[in-house]
């Protein structure tokens, strides 16, 4: 393409967003990373309660391609990441048992400070909202190299122009599923060890996470992830479905202590419904770019890689 190689635009700075941007840069290409909110991270979000940091987007995450093992042993050098288990329990209607596993990967500062140490080396401006994406490419209006979107496709396909048809599609061809999480904290930790807990077949809960072992603290907190149809019902306020939550966690652990503080936080797109077996990412010819865990399997190690490989292309694009 003949444009100019000193604009790259990556909107979005979860860690597809990070990781494409790191590679772009890592190739001397120059890039602008463009988040609508406060801090980087996406759905590796992270929310502080008195200080304290509690995982309210991505549970943990697992490593096995040999590349973003080689990223989570740099987070492990900096002190960032712990093993935390390979056994989860299951709840459903027979009772519970232990289910083993890979080894789930934890951070005593919250998954967002993961992405943060990424992005450590690539320019991100937080509160920076895009609007639109224009053939040419241009990002409100303003030319640019090529534009990478990392973010779930219904987002996308609020900044796409029509006339983009291949990334239009690509991005309307994508379902997602909501979720909300909820930090319950209380007085005292009450609850039998079980670490994280997949719960079957329950109207309200899809997973249940010791926030207080998972960060190696000890802290009396747990945060529970709904199932989708319950999440859909509460999208509008979400904070009214808190005592419903509450109440499905005591039920299942058999807590006799109310929590002091509940806080519920809304996913509208939560998760992608379907693994894609197709392609790591999507790179038109116009230069408009594609990533994200809907490019695969619904892992942080899904959407890391979704964004290196993009920002390869694009690299290899404007080479």
């Amino acid at each position: 393409m003949s444009v100019d190689r000193s604009n790259v635009v990556v909107v979005g700075a979860g860690i597809a967003g990070v990781a494409c941007a790191v590679e772009l840069t890592r190739a001397g290409v120059p890039v602008q990373v463009r988040e609508r909110g406060h801090v980087c991270g996406g759905r590796m979000a992270s929310k502080r309660f008195e200080g304290r940091p509690a995982d309210i987007g991505a549970a943990y995450f697992t490593a096995t391609d040999p590349d973003f093992v080689a990223v989570v042993e740099q987070w492990r050098a900096a002190g960032l990441v712990r093993e935390w288990t390979n056994t989860f329990q299951s709840y459903d209607q027979s009772g519970q048992h232990d289910v083993p596993g890979p080894m789930r990967f934890a951070a005593p500062k919250g998954l967002r400070s993961l992405v943060e140490h990424l992005a450590g080396a690539v320019p991100v401006t937080v509160d920076r909202l895009v609007l639109s994406v224009e053939p040419g490419p241009a990002v409100d209006g303003e030319p640019c190299a090529a534009v990478a979107l990392a973010m779930p496709g219904p987002q996308a396909a609020l900044l796409l122009d029509p006339a983009l048809t291949d990334a239009t599609q690509v991005v309307q061809a994508q379902h997602w599923s909501p979720s909300l999480a909820a930090v319950l904290r209380f007085p005292t930790r009450r609850w039998p060890d079980f670490r994280g807990a997949f719960v079957n077949d329950h109207p309200v809960l899809n997973l249940v996470c010791d926030d207080g072992d998972r960060r190696g603290d000890g802290a009396p907190v747990l945060v529970a992830h709904t199932v989708p149809e319950f999440a859909a019902r509460h999208l509008a306020q979400p904070s009214a479905a808190g005592p419903a939550v509450e109440q499905a966690v005591r039920d299942l652990l058999g807590l006799p202590a109310k929590a002091v503080d509940v806080h519920v936080h809304r996913w509208t797109y939560a998760k992608p419904t379907s693994d894609s077996a197709g392609p790591t990412h999507h790179l038109d010819a116009d230069g408009i770019g594609l990533a994200g865990d809907v490019f695969g399997k619904p892992r942080v190690q899904s959407a890391w890689r979704s964004g290196r490989d993009l920002g390869r292309a694009i690299a290899a694009r404007l080479g």
